[in-house]
């Protein structure tokens, strides 16, 4: 049985990894909040950089991570203009009430 021959970018990902000063996809995703928030050290960044060049796959869930935080943020950031100036009274007594029984 004969194995099918690998294809060119398959090869060249392969060896990517084996190159000294690069970083594996495990590696890339435990930098990943690092570098969304512009914490890494200058060579780390360099690094995940040029992974993220190489890597389709790593590029896709880059845009997929920081679309889920722009999802989340807007999720749990109020809307003011739907916000009430005070919370009514009854509201209050009922959370109040709720939170002794």
């Amino acid at each position: 049985m004969s194995k099918k021959p690998k294809s060119m970018m398959r090869r060249i990902h392969g060896m990517m990894f084996k190159l000294p000063l690069m970083i594996t996809c495990e590696q890339f995703e435990d930098f990943i909040l690092a570098y969304l928030e512009d914490d890494l050290p200058k060579r780390q960044k360099m690094l995940f950089e040029i992974h993220l060049k190489m890597c389709r796959e790593c590029r896709e869930y880059l845009e997929a991570y920081r679309t889920s935080i722009e999802l989340a943020k807007d999720a749990f950031t109020p809307d003011d203009a739907n916000l009430p100036d005070e919370v009514p009274e009854d509201l209050v007594k009922a959370v109040l009430a709720a939170r002794d029984t």
